[in-house]
């Protein structure tokens, strides 16, 4: 009988002689690995209830599992009164008369392992760096064992050829190979928390093992330890021989705190891993090798990306041609251990895994080399080999992970197609939980209406309840958002956010300027939008988004003007008007906590929103296009013959307006005294006068080449900003480099296209700035009354339009900050939406 203790606590107090429990710990000499020497035995079956195992974190429970009968007891070299109570506890267990739990599937005992709380802390799991090496051999030569593949969170190979790394992917196993693993787990050796410094003395204990067991003979035991001890070549040691070491703390990865310590930098050889131990005691009074290790060996570049407190995870696989059968060996170490020269990167080894066999069988021995790695860097798996207390327990967590795996058939897919890592990847709690009866919520189940869910998005029930709770969600951080602006980081943002907001701006404001004939322009466009968006990156709700017109609004504006060109009505006082009303709807919406329908919005509406913007925004650019054809015609009828004679003039309209003569007669010009002849193209057209001459367009003379110069800086625009866009993903310059580029992509696009156009000199149309603070036309000032020429009722009229305006507002502007507060983008402050829609108010005033 085995008995398994599932508890932090040695010892259950003891209520009656019916009922007397006692958990059982691992207790062993520290100078020896807990062997587990089950063969085949399979996991038992019994029936426990859903409340055992959703509470046996906080109860004291010994489990008892039976193996088919008494087992005679194995001497080991523990001291014999402590044995032999031992063995009177396992037979009150015996005679204890309960029945001992088990599990249906091995996703019972899975989630059963992991409900444990150990308060050992070698027991907590940790991120796992995974290393696979094979073993070479070349004629003329010592053998080694070279690098071949690496996990960290998906698979990386070395590629043909041994130069370079893999881009990461995610790993195809063989089923074959998964069962040949669990084969290898359930009839080899596992040896459990083992106490060793170096790669030595880990291989004595398991070839001493393999001996005791009979799987291996002793007449090869001395070969096998060999080829244990040679010398592990690491990819990258070919490209760092020559990089400044930097000393790093080993026991724990991811401090800052580490001290320099300087070292020779043609330190010699590798270090080999029979190098004797400079050994260190932990906070556990254990042992740990920590010796001086060779940085022009490390790839510091690859250590940024390992997590704090990370360890190694080593499989050793290979082809030896003196064995008649395979070593198989799985090794947990207690504690990590930092075996020189074994990993690729200085982090202590907890995990290794020994797997030599005859020749002929390479691959096979290197799929399931794969299998293990892939299993060890699998969420779950992971966990269950920080836990397991025997072999049964590894077994059960294959079996699980075997449950989950998808089966693909051999002819309808290519197994030489590398799958790219996804970029999010799905959670893994549904495996560690109990299953729940239908009907009800499962934890951690999909978050519902289209995940937007969260606090802010909550009905209070009280009046202006949500945005009062949005001050108080965004007042820890508010002084924070000042200080982390000072962060060199942040300097792109600011540049990036520079180029995102005056872009727009500029481009609408001129839009608009053409909408409504000046009334609203570029200047008005930018005053606005730095007035309101600096007060909203102060006290709004989600700060990165930015404010401005968009296209659903241009829409807007354009109907209102031309309604109000109708019907002769004054545009920026109705516009006033409206502005006012939609302030209060807006209000009305916060204090009545509607924000929170915003969890109703679907990825379709905000995938359907965004792709109108970008029609409206490319119509737009394809109508201004267009426009310029007619301001800037082709001259269809050149000849090139008569050059000589072409010619345009300026002469006085024949058929003259009213509002031109009202024109001439207020600033006192007669069309008689003109010299039309004389007259500059500005100046004829400012006194709208008419051009004559074969020169001459439908509004001015001909000017060459503006059209297709427009043209080529329209499609370059495109071309060079989506190629730059895409510049992350190609082969040239560091990492870095290609990030700086694919961030500025539209900036550095638009730079470039107005140094050449400035440089041509060719005079194409440009975006009319005025060069003073001034509005766009000379008969309003800044400010507009909301009734203004315009009849009394048009005020309460405004109503209407405010209502469709605040519409559009409210689903223009939350779409974007749900957008924006996506999962993927990982933002780690507020999202204070009711607050959002209260500040819109204000801006909507203006």
């Amino acid at each position: 009988m085995q008995s398994l203790g599932v508890s932090g606590n040695r010892k259950v107090m003891q209520s009656g002689t019916c009922e007397a429990f006692q958990s059982l710990s691992h207790q062993r000499n520290d100078e020896e690995a807990v062997v587990d020497r089950g063969g085949t035995r399979s996991i038992l079956k019994t029936h426990f209830e859903k409340e055992d195992l959703e509470g046996h974190r906080t109860l004291f429970i010994g489990v008892h599992v039976p193996l088919g009968g008494r087992k005679s007891h194995r001497r080991h070299r523990h001291r014999g009164h402590k044995h032999r109570k031992r063995d009177r506890e396992r037979d009150s267990g015996l005679e204890d008369g309960r029945e001992s739990p088990s599990f249906d599937t091995p996703s019972q005992r899975v989630q059963f392992i992991l409900g444990t709380e150990d308060d050992d802390e070698e027991h907590i799991p940790h991120d796992l760096f995974t290393e696979l090496d094979e073993i070479c051999w070349r004629e003329g030569e010592d053998a080694e064992w070279r690098e071949t593949a690496r996990w960290l969170k998906f698979e990386e190979d070395v590629e043909d050829g041994g130069e370079r790394w893999s881009k990461p992917y995610v790993a195809t196993l063989s089923l074959h190979s998964l069962f040949e693993l669990r084969s290898c787990i359930l009839n080899g050796t596992v040896l459990l928390d083992m106490h060793a410094n170096t790669l030595e003395e880990i291989a004595d204990m398991v070839l001493d093992q393999q001996v005791s067991s009979g799987q291996l003979n002793e007449d090869v035991r001395h070969r096998v330890h060999e080829a244990l001890m040679k010398q592990h070549h690491h990819q990258n040691q070919k490209k760092l021989t020559n990089r400044l070491p930097i000393v790093r703390s080993f026991a724990d990865i991811g401090k800052k705190q580490s001290e320099p310590n300087s070292m020779d930098k043609n330190a010699g050889q590798a270090v080999s891993p029979q190098s004797a131990p400079a050994c260190v005691e932990n906070k556990n009074d254990v042992s740990r090798e920590n010796s001086t290790v060779d940085f022009s060996k490390v790839d510091l570049h690859f250590m940024k990306k390992i997590p704090p407190g990370a360890e190694a995870s080593n499989i050793l696989v290979g082809e030896l041609e003196f064995l008649d059968r395979t070593v198989v060996a799985f090794v947990r170490l207690s504690p990590a251990v930092l075996l020189q020269g074994l990993a690729e990167v200085p982090i202590p080894s907890r995990f290794l895994f020994i797997l030599l066999g005859p020749l002929g069988k390479g691959q096979q021995y290197h799929e399931i080399g794969r299998s293990i790695a892939t299993l060890m860097t699998d969420e779950v798996f992971h966990d269950v080999a920080y836990k397991a207390k025997d072999r049964n327990d590894l077994v059960s967590g294959i079996d699980e992970f075997l449950d989950q795996v998808t089966v693909l058939p051999p002819g309808e897919w290519d197994p030489s197609i590398r799958i790219e890592p996804p970029k999010n990847v799905p959670s893994q709690e549904k495996r560690k939980t109990p299953a729940v009866p239908n009907g009800t919520a499962a934890h951690g189940e999909a978050e519902p209406h289209g995940g937007h869910s969260g606090p802010e998005l909550q009905r209070t029930g009280r009046i202006f309840g949500g945005l009062i709770l949005d001050i108080k969600r965004k007042a820890p951080y508010f002084w924070s958002d000042f200080r982390d602006a000072f962060s060199l980081q942040c300097l792109a943002s600011f540049l990036f956010l520079y180029c995102a907001c005056m872009s727009p701006v500029i481009t609408f404001g001129g839009l608009l300027g053409e909408a409504t004939e000046g009334r609203i322009s570029a200047i008005e466009s930018l005053f606005g939008a730095s007035m309101t968006g600096i007060a909203y990156s102060l006290f709004g709700g989600q700060p990165l988004t930015i404010l401005g017109s968009t296209g659903p609004v241009l829409v807007f504006e354009k109907i209102l003007f031309k309604f109000c060109k109708e019907y002769e009505l004054s545009y920026l006082s109705l516009r006033a008007s409206i502005g006012l009303w939609t302030a209060t709807l807006c209000i009305i919406l916060v204090a009545t906590d509607a924000s929170s329908l915003v969890c109703y919005i679907t990825r379709f509406t905000e995938e359907a929103f965004a792709s109108l913007i970008c029609i409206i925004f490319i119509y737009e650019a394809l109508e201004k296009l267009f426009e310029l054809s007619e301001a800037y015609p082709i001259n269809m009828h050149n000849d090139l013959e008569l050059l000589t004679q072409y010619s345009c003039s300026c002469v006085e309209p024949h058929n003259p307006s009213n509002d031109t003569l009202k024109e001439w007669s207020e600033s006192n010009i007669s069309a008689s005294d003109i010299i039309w002849e004389n007259l500059t193209v500005s100046e004829c057209k400012s006194l709208h006068g008419e051009y004559v001459g074969r020169a001459c367009g439908h509004e001015h003379p001909y000017v060459p080449d503006v059209l297709f110069w427009s043209v080529i800086l329209f499609f370059s625009t495109v071309t060079m900003s989506a190629t730059l866009k895409q510049f992350k993903t190609s082969r040239y310059f560091p990492t870095k480099v290609r990030s700086i580029v694919s961030d500025f992509a539209v900036f550095l696009t638009i730079l470039c296209m107005v140094l050449i156009d400035y440089a041509t000199g060719i005079p194409s149309p440009k975006l009319q700035v005025p060069s003073v603070f001034k509005p766009t036309r000379d008969d309003r000032g800044w400010f507009v009354t909301p009734v203004g020429p315009n009849p009394w009722w048009t005020v309460i009229a405004a109503i209407i339009p405010a209502l469709l305006c605040t519409i559009l507002i409210f689903m223009d502007q939350q779409i974007t900050a749900v957008i924006i507060n996506r999962k993927e983008h990982k933002l780690k402050v507020y999202f204070n939406i009711n607050f959002n829609v209260n500040y819109y108010d204000l801006t909507d005033i203006n």
